[in-house]
C-alpha cells in the first residue's frame, strides 16, 4: 500500500490566519507574517501533542516515564501496559514538565508534583543505583532493573541534565532543588572511567564494565561537561579534550562525527553552545557543527539516497535512530552506517529545528501535509514511516518525541537553554573546558 496525498488540513488553519492578518497584510509584511503564523500553528499543535506523550507515558507515583507507547498512530496511539520505563527518557519527562507548565497546558502545581515524585524515586532508594549511575531500564512502578541491562552512562546523564533545569525552572520549590543536587552529588564520574580516569565508560553491569568508551564524537558533550562541572567527583578539565574529534565531509560540508544524527541534537538541548567556540585545540564551534551536520544529512537523503527511494525530496527526508519494520535500527547518515529501507523519521528533522529551523520547519510541513492522515496522532508525528511501501510505526517513543519538544521550545523561547545554563555548574564546566564566548 502506498500513500496518498490526505487531507490539507492545516492549510485551512493557516487561510484563517491570513485573513486574520488584517493590517500586517497590508502593511506589505504579510507574506512574512503569514508564514510565521503559519508554522507557530502547526509547532504549537506538535509540541503540545509531544509533551501529551510525558503526561501519559510517566507513572503518576513514582514520575518514571515509559520508554515507548504502543498503539496504532492511525487510532491516536492507545495507551501501552509494558512496564518498562526509561532512565534517559525519564530526563527528557522532567524537562517536559517545565515546558508544560511554562506554556500552562498543565497546572504548575502538577508539573511541581511529577518531578518531585521523580526524583524522590532516584534518590530515596527505590531505583537502583550504582556510586550515583541507573540502569538503562527499568520498571516504571518498582524502579528495579528491566532484565539484564546495563547502567547506562548517557542515559543517566539526560536525567541528570533534567533535574537541574527543574532546579532553575521551580526554583521556588526547595525540595526539587534540593533533590537535583543530591542527585549531583552522587554522581561518580571518575568511577565510570574504570580507572582511566579521563573516557568515561559506555556502562556497567554487576558483571563489570561495558569495555567501550565514550572517546570518539557521539552524544558525549553533556557527559564531559557535567562530569568536569561536578560539585563532588570531578573529571579533570582536560577529559573534554580526551576524545577524538572524527571528521566528516560530504559534498561542500565538512564537520566532527560520523555517527547518527540524534548525536547532534540531545547534548545540546540543554547546554547552550551559541555564539561560543572551543578556544584550544581546533576550536571547534559546536553549534555551528551541528547545524552543518543537520544540512548535509538532508542533501544526503534527497541527492544520494533518493536514487534508491524517491519518498526522500528536499523537504521530507531524514534518518535516525527509530523504529522499524525489523525492530529498533540505529540508523546512520553520510557515509552510510547501515543499509536504509526507505524509512523517514519526523524526529531527524524534528530534534534539528533549534538548529537549521529553515530546513526542520520546511520538513514538518511537508511531512504532515503530504502524509498526515497516516503518520499523524495524538503524540504527533509516527515514529517512523516509509513512503515506499506504505508502512507506518505503530509506536511512539519517548526519546524521539522528547527531542522534538525541546527542540521547539529552544527554537521559539530559548527556554530549556535558559534554564538549563542558570546553574552555576555548567557554566563553570564550559569555562574550564575553554568553551567562550565569541
Amino acid at each position: 500500500m502506498k500513500f496518498g496525498h490526505g487531507l490539507l488540513l492545516n492549510r485551512r488553519d493557516f487561510v484563517k490566519g491570513i485573513a486574520g492578518a488584517g493590517l500586517a497584510l497590508a502593511s506589505g509584511d504579510g507574506f512574512g507574517f503569514a508564514k510565521k503564523h503559519y508554522d507557530d500553528l502547526l509547532l504549537d499543535d506538535l509540541a503540545r501533542r509531544c509533551f501529551q506523550y510525558f503526561w501519559d507515558a510517566s507513572d503518576p507515583e513514582t514520575g518514571i516515564c515509559r520508554d515507548l507507547i504502543h498503539g496504532d498512530v492511525a487510532d491516536n496511539a492507545k495507551k501501552g501496559d509494558e512496564a518498562r520505563g526509561s532512565t534517559g527518557v525519564t530526563g527528557f519527562s522532567l524537562t517536559a514538565m517545565c515546558i508544560g507548565a511554562e506554556r500552562k497546558w498543565i497546572p504548575r502545581v502538577e508539573a511541581k508534583d511529577r518531578v518531585r515524585r521523580a526524583l524522590r524515586s532516584y534518590t530515596d532508594g527505590k531505583v537502583l543505583t550504582q556510586n550515583g549511575w541507573f540502569y538503562h531500564f527499568l520498571d516504571i512502578h518498582t524502579g528495579q532493573r528491566w532484565k539484564d541491562v546495563e547502567m547506562s552512562t548517557s542515559d543517566s546523564i539526560w536525567l541528570l541534565a533534567a533535574a537541574l533545569t527543574c532546579r532553575q525552572y521551580f526554583h521556588e520549590d526547595h525540595e526539587i532543588g534540593d533533590l537535583a543536587m543530591l542527585l549531583y552529588s552522587r554522581y561518580d564520574f571518575p568511577w565510570m572511567t574504570n580507572g582511566d580516569g579521563k573516557m568515561l565508560s559506555h556502562g556497567w553491569r554487576p558483571e563489570g564494565f561495558i569495555k567501550f568508551r565514550y572517546d570518539r564524537y557521539c552524544q558525549l558533550a553533556a557527559m564531559y561537561l557535567l562530569g568536569i562541572g561536578s560539585p563532588t567527583h570531578a573529571l579533570p578539565a582536560d577529559a573534554w579534550y580526551g576524545w577524538e574529534r572524527t571528521p566528516n565531509s560530504y559534498a561542500s560540508y565538512n564537520y566532527i562525527g560520523n555517527t547518527l544524527l540524534w548525536t547532534y541534537q540531545y547534548p545540546f538541548a540543554w547546554f547552550d553552545f551559541r555564539g561560543r567556540r572551543e578556544s584550544r585545540g581546533s576550536k571547534v564551534d559546536w553549534f555551528e557543527n551541528c547545524e552543518i551536520a543537520t544540512r548535509a544529512h538532508r542533501e544526503w537523503c534527497y541527492k544520494d539516497l533518493s536514487k534508491d527511494f524517491p519518498g526522500y525530496t528536499e523537504s521530507v527526508w531524514g534518518i535516525t535512530s527509530s523504529t522499524s519494520p525489523k525492530g529498533y535500527k540505529a540508523w546512520g547518515g553520510p557515509p552510510l552506517h547501515s543499509q536504509v529501507d526507505g524509512s523517514v523519521v519526523p524526529c531527524a528533522a524534528g530534534g534539528s529545528l533549534m538548529v537549521a529551523p529553515d530546513i526542520c520547519i520546511a520538513a514538518m510541513h511537508a511531512m504532515k501535509d503530504k502524509y498526515g492522515e497516516k503518520i499523524w496522532g495524538k503524540y504527533g508525528f509516527a515514529d517512523a514511516f516509509n513512503p515506499g511501501t506504505g508502512w507506518v510505526s505503530t509506536d511512539t517513543l519517548g526519546l524521539d518525541v522528547g527531542m522534538t519538544l525541546l527542540s521547539i521550545e529552544n527554537l521559539r523561547h530559548g527556554s530549556v537553554w535558559r534554564w538549563f545554563m542558570a546553574n552555576p555548574e555548567p557554566q563553570k564546566a564550559m569555562k574550564l573546558a575553554g568553551i567562550e564566548k565569541v
